[in-house]
């Protein structure tokens, strides 16, 4: 962790020139292949990021961070109009973290044109049609697009190794940007991020600052569901979905999307033969809810 202000970049190449610039400072000291660990964010940081930059910084030379509110993943114009906006203290965490380098583009920069014209150029496939991807058509095609578009401008020059931070929180986009690099043959190492929760339990997400302390109440079904689900599973038992449905419903006012158990790395989800017997191998349950006034999600990894 360093006491030096990260350096601010506003347009690709002053990123492109600062990353080099720092590797070859590395290089020149005597390492040989630098790491650069790059955590890709929308702002609005709170711990839960400090996750990620603690880990991208225990596990690299450099840590870049990417600060952009991402419109084309926005299927609701006003959550993006409201999306919370506060560069001075992502700048004040990211330092405290150790972050060195940050990319904080314009929309214009990252989309000239923009709202004018084409700017979903990269697809998630059918990983991005299912959950998420079905509540908000087209969400995933928009982050595949920055996060493909972030990977091209900041992917440091050789020799450097490059990784790339995501919270497992996310862990939908998870599995598609990590099946994203794969198929595009983009080399960067995927690095997920344990998902954070406050001590009531609930996961930590930039959206919480707009509930109420009765919101926050609400919001705890989700995480209740998922233990739910997971203490079946540690005891052997069969997942009673349906049971883990019913605690959500239970809240007042809250509007359960879905709550599936997947497949960790394809997203299909377990047939109800498999869940009618204990879990052979390690499951995903998903979870998304309107808790008024924003829409959380959440997830936990079942252990047989």
């Amino acid at each position: 962790m360093t006491d030096q202000q990260a350096l601010l970049a506003t347009t690709a190449d002053a990123a492109k020139s600062l990353i080099a610039q720092q590797v070859a400072e590395l290089i020149e000291a005597g390492n040989p292949r630098p790491t650069v660990g790059l955590v890709p964010t929308m702002g609005a940081l709170h711990d839960g990021h400090g996750a990620l930059f603690q880990q991208a910084r225990d596990e690299n030379d450099l840590v870049v961070a990417s600060v952009f509110v991402n419109p084309l993943q926005f299927d609701q114009p006003e959550d993006y109009e409201h999306y919370p906006r506060d560069l001075t203290a992502d700048l004040e965490l990211i330092t405290e973290y150790g972050g060195d380098i940050v990319f904080a583009p314009s929309t214009e920069h990252m989309y000239p044109g923009y709202p004018a014209g084409p700017h979903i150029t990269v697809s998630a496939g059918q990983m991005g049609q299912m959950f998420e991807g079905a509540s908000r058509p087209g969400h995933f095609d928009g982050v595949c697009t920055v996060v493909a578009k972030l990977w091209n401008i900041l992917m440091p020059p050789s020799p450097a190794v490059f990784r790339s931070y995501f919270g497992q929180k996310d862990a939908q986009q998870l599995a598609i940007v990590t099946r994203m690099a794969k198929d595009l043959n983009i080399d960067v190492e995927i690095c997920p991020v344990d998902l954070v929760r406050a001590p009531s339990g609930l996961a930590l997400s930039s959206r919480n600052v707009r509930l109420d302390d009765h919101g926050m109440e609400k919001a705890l079904g989700l995480s209740k569901a998922l233990h739910y689900l997971a203490d079946q599973a540690t005891q052997g038992e069969p997942l009673d979905v349906s049971a883990a449905r019913d605690i959500i419903r239970a809240q007042e006012n809250v509007d359960l999307d879905y709550l599936e158990i997947v497949d960790p790395e394809t997203l299909t989800p377990l047939s109800d033969e498999q869940l009618a017997v204990p879990l052979e191998r390690e499951a995903l349950a998903l979870v998304a809810a309107w808790v008024p006034p924003v829409r959380l999600i959440d997830n936990m990894l079942l252990a047989p």
